[in-house]
């Protein structure tokens, strides 16, 4: 268990992959974060849009996050379910989580992808595991 919304939210900005891909932290709060995402060039497919796989990426990472801003508890993806609603070529892409139910060791959450003009991009949904 981590001690505090500040220690969970650092974890996130030291990790790699956090960095690698570029994802910027706008509000984390104790159940309420906001990410940020800038498309870029090495983020689109052979279509010029961007990767579904970023979508994916995206939505599990602001569903782990919102659980552990509110649980301050490890967890691991079960299952997670991806609608992709708009192609995304460039700007900007937020996205936030939502609990929806949470037990002892299951919590299950929603997420919203939106760009800058509040078009949703994808909505996902996921089952994740708490490691107490």
């Amino acid at each position: 268990m981590l001690a505090s919304v500040d220690d969970v939210r650092l974890s996130f900005e030291q990790s790699p992959y956090f960095q690698h891909i570029g994802f910027e932290i706008i509000r984390f709060e104790e159940g309420d974060v906001l990410l940020k995402l800038a498309v870029t060039d090495k983020l689109r497919n052979v279509n010029g849009t961007l990767h579904g796989g970023v979508h994916a990426s995206m939505i599990d990472l602001i569903l782990g996050m919102t659980i552990r801003s509110a649980t301050k508890t490890r967890c691991s993806t079960i299952n997670l379910n991806v609608h992709y609603l708009a192609p995304v070529s460039g700007g900007d892409l937020y996205a936030k989580g939502k609990l929806l139910q949470q037990g002892y060791k299951i919590v299950t959450a929603e997420a919203e992808m939106y760009d800058t003009e509040g078009v949703m991009a994808a909505k996902g949904m996921g089952t994740f595991k708490l490691i107490r």
